[in-house]
């Protein structure tokens, strides 16, 4: 058996979600059969060490703009020295520059890699992708919700493999803060803001949520305020302002919460300044981009995701490994990790309809938080998945059976 060699290609080695997948499957391919190198086109990240401690060599291109011809031929070069047998590009940029270099410098195999629904796109990057799958061998998705985007938009079905991401890796050997020192780090302490919570009898649910009935007669009572997560960039895509109105609901319903975002993007700003417009920044958290979030999520009571759009959510297969129950839109990708009613709550993406989108979510986390035994059941359910479908030796090994497919 002759040594494979594979060149990944992806824009950065932020520590995203593509980035964190694609470091686990070079870190962790059979040495014997393959030997892999990584070019990453715009700049290294935090998993540039992560790299180096697997021994994977990666090559820095060094690319400044949108169209950059000199970073073109950088990638050029460092194909025609490694030689590569198989070139696996990632992301739309690195299956742009990866894809036409590899077909200049005659590469034998190419693995293009799709990663989420990407609806930002417009039809000339459409093209690109229908031109460049002529001389692909085969495009990796994680999830059948992409799968079906982009063979709506011209990619042929048999072109697509879909290999769902790895977590299990990701949540070992993890140090969870503690409730009570996480609480401290976020800067506030572990009494109740607020005067008690009694769903049962509470006359403020008529305030949008007409339909809600609680799930319990008793009294909620807790030493410490729940804990509800969200971990996501902050762009429209989100919908992370729909997310402080249905705290903003909570907080009205008398709710002892503290709720966590985890994440930066284009929109901190504003919706900082509707936080605090809001009176919302006693129990509303924005954290920015932290190294630590895996620490983090196992504080969480639940974690929300309100995507319009995602292709495999690493921060709802994290929270479902810790036992977090999630409540989710209702969407491709997100229903393939989410079982409705056993794992986690769906909620039906409405459309232009918000208001339904955020009352449904409200009576969502209302009914998970007034009961403990039901989180904790999907909870457990939510992790046995997990280890059942989304372990690092079944993507690995899918993987492996792929690039032997290549010289059969």
């Amino acid at each position: 058996m002759f040594c494979k060699r594979i060149l990944f290609v992806i824009p950065t080695l932020d520590r995203s979600g593509a980035e964190k997948q694609l470091v686990l499957l070079a870190s962790n391919l059979p040495r014997e059969e393959f030997n892999v190198e990584v070019a990453v086109l715009t700049r290294g990240g935090e998993l540039e060490d992560e790299l180096l401690k697997s021994g994977i060599r990666y090559h820095l291109i060094g690319k400044r703009f949108k169209i950059d011809p000199f970073a073109y031929w950088r990638l050029k070069e460092v194909m025609c020295r490694f030689q590569p047998d198989i070139v696996h590009t990632w992301l739309f940029a690195g299956n742009s520059y990866g894809r036409r270099a590899a077909i200049s410098c005659g590469v034998k195999f190419i693995i293009a890699g799709e990663r989420c629904v990407d609806l930002w796109k417009s039809g000339y990057q459409f093209c690109i992708d229908r031109y460049l799958e002529r001389q692909t061998n085969f495009i990796v998705t994680n999830s059948e919700g992409v799968k079906e985007f982009y063979v709506r938009n011209g990619l042929s079905a048999d072109k697509f493999i879909v290999i769902p991401n790895a977590v299990v890796p990701l949540c070992e050997n993890v140090n969870p803060y503690s409730r009570e020192d996480f609480l401290t780090l976020i800067g506030v302490s572990d009494s109740l803001p607020f005067g008690d919570y009694i769903p049962v009898n509470n006359p403020k649910y008529n305030f949008e949520i007409e339909t809600y009935s609680p799930v319990s007669n008793e009294i909620v009572s807790r030493r410490q305020p729940y804990i509800i997560g969200i971990v996501a960039r902050l762009w429209a895509q989100k919908r992370i302002t729909d997310a402080l109105w249905i705290f903003e609901s909570l907080r009205f319903l008398d709710l002892h919460f503290h709720a966590v975002v985890i994440g930066d993007g284009p929109e901190r700003d504003m919706l900082l300044r509707y936080r605090d417009e809001w009176g919302l920044a006693d129990c509303v958290h924005f954290l920015g981009h932290r190294n630590d979030a895996i620490r983090m999520i196992p504080t969480f009571d639940l974690l929300l995701n309100l995507s319009a759009y995602e292709g495999q959510s690493n921060a709802i297969l994290e929270a479902m490994m810790f036992g977090i129950p999630v409540i989710a839109t209702d969407i491709s990708g997100n229903n393939e990790l989410v079982i409705d009613g056993e794992t986690g709550i769906l909620i039906p993406d409405s459309g232009n309809d918000f208001r339904k989108l955020r009352r449904d979510f409200v009576k969502a986390v209302l009914s998970l938080l007034e009961n403990e035994k039901l989180r904790m059941q999907m909870g457990e359910a939510a992790k046995k998945r997990v280890i059942e479908h989304f372990s690092l030796e079944k993507m690995i090994e899918k993987h492996v059976q792929l690039y032997r497919s290549l010289f059969e």
